[in-house]
């Protein structure tokens, strides 16, 4: 048997962004809410994202800046719960906040700011918070919902999974959502690593290993997806926000062309050298555009190692191809350990937009990262928590 406190009208399993956010909202509706998680603390992700200022949300959120297998799904929830309502709940709070490049919304002291706040309205209104709890299974009945765990059974008429996704396994990480929604007949989009370095093999990788540390302005293509942001060379290949952001619609294979140096035609920067100053070396002009290192590197792959007088403009056009559009083929990321986010996840269409609840398991929703939705980098996968959470809370 169940005990009365272990009885509740919605329970969510997941004690971050989303969960919280959801727990907050259902709970000020008057449901009884708990909320169940494995770790040791609420809000891990929030805690060390952003720096540990926590990039809550962003001014220019919308449907546009999430990948997903049915990109309109995100729509609905991002209207009725927007980037201004979760200001204004910051603004309520009186945390201090800033914005920094693209949007981007800070917490001037903590990213703890931001976990007092939704455990605050949990608390306020007698949601229910149990930590270092490990559920052993699930169950469905008539009732709703049986959620065994080594604190014993939980019920609830409605159950909002909320666990996130694989990335980032040292807090605890795991596919458990995944696992439920395929239980419940759920289908689920595979899973990859979102806003992760791009890694190198072989001889580039031998190549560009000196590279370390090097950062520069960048644009970067793949898949009819473009992002003009720093890009950083690292000791296993490429990272940086433009990188990060790439990543995520990047799939094993994919050729990524980048323009080292964006609004600068590099040809006409040669030729012109050509002209007025033809004794310097190729590697002296291209060091005008792009980090010396990295000219040195450019100029040895097109064959351009000498005066720029001796130096043809067959060839100083692939130099120039090597500034403005330089392929290059990833062998693959970093994976799930440094990633952001999770890409992919249970299927859009196994869910309503509106509500998140499960279209053939009636008082089952699932909600944030673990679903088939994930934000550029910038605040958005938090606003995604957020919007998602307050639809289900909303509707259990």
């Amino acid at each position: 048997m169940t005990s009365n406190n272990q009885s509740f009208d919605t329970l969510i399993i997941g004690a971050g962004a989303a969960g919280l956010m959801c727990a907050g909202i259902a709970s000020e509706r008057g449901r009884r809410v708990g909320v169940l998680d494995h770790a040791k603390d609420v809000g891990e992700k929030i805690r060390i994202s952003g720096g540990g200022r926590c990039n809550f949300t962003n001014l220019f959120a919308s449907a546009d800046n999430y990948v997903s297998q049915n990109p309109r799904f995100c729509i609905s929830a991002l209207k009725r719960f927007t980037q201004h309502d979760f200001i204004e709940m910051v603004q309520n709070h009186a945390i201090a906040y800033h914005e920094r490049d693209h949007g981007q919304l800070f917490c001037d002291t903590s990213a703890k700011d931001i976990i007092d706040l939704l455990v605050t309205r949990c608390k306020n209104h007698g949601a229910h918070i149990q930590l270092n709890t490990h559920i052993t299974d699930v169950a469905r009945d008539d009732d709703g919902f049986t959620v065994h765990t080594d604190h014993g059974p939980f019920t609830c008429r409605s159950l909002v999974i909320a666990t996130g996704g694989l990335s980032i396994p040292k807090i605890g990480a795991t596919g458990f959502g995944y696992e439920i929604a395929k239980r419940f007949g759920l289908r689920v989009v595979p899973t990859r690593a979102g806003l992760a370095p791009l890694t190198f093999a072989g001889p580039l990788l031998d190549q560009i290993k000196d590279l370390a540390g090097i950062a520069i302005d960048a644009r970067i293509r793949c898949n009819k997806t473009m992002f003009s942001e720093a890009l950083l060379f690292t000791h296993r290949g490429l990272s940086g926000p433009a990188i990060l952001q790439i990543s995520s619609y990047w799939n094993d294979g994919d050729e990524l062309r980048i323009d080292l140096a964006p609004g600068v035609d590099a040809f006409e920067v040669l030729k012109t050298a050509k002209e007025t100053n033809p004794k310097q070396d190729v590697a002296t002009v291209v060091a005008t555009l792009v980090p010396k290192r990295l000219a040195k590197l450019i100029v040895e792959w097109n064959g351009a190692p000498g005066r720029i007088i001796e130096t043809g403009d067959k060839v100083l056009r692939r130099v120039a191809e090597g500034i403005n559009d330089w392929r290059v083929t990833p062998s693959g990321s970093e994976g799930y350990r440094t990633a952001e986010v999770t890409v992919g996840g249970v299927d859009t269409r196994d869910l309503s937009s509106q509500t998140m609840e499960a279209k053939t398991v009636p008082g089952l929703y699932f909600i944030g990262e673990v679903v088939d939705v994930t934000g550029e980098l910038g605040g958005f996968n938090f606003q995604w928590a957020w919007s998602s959470g307050f639809a289900a809370g909303q509707a259990v």
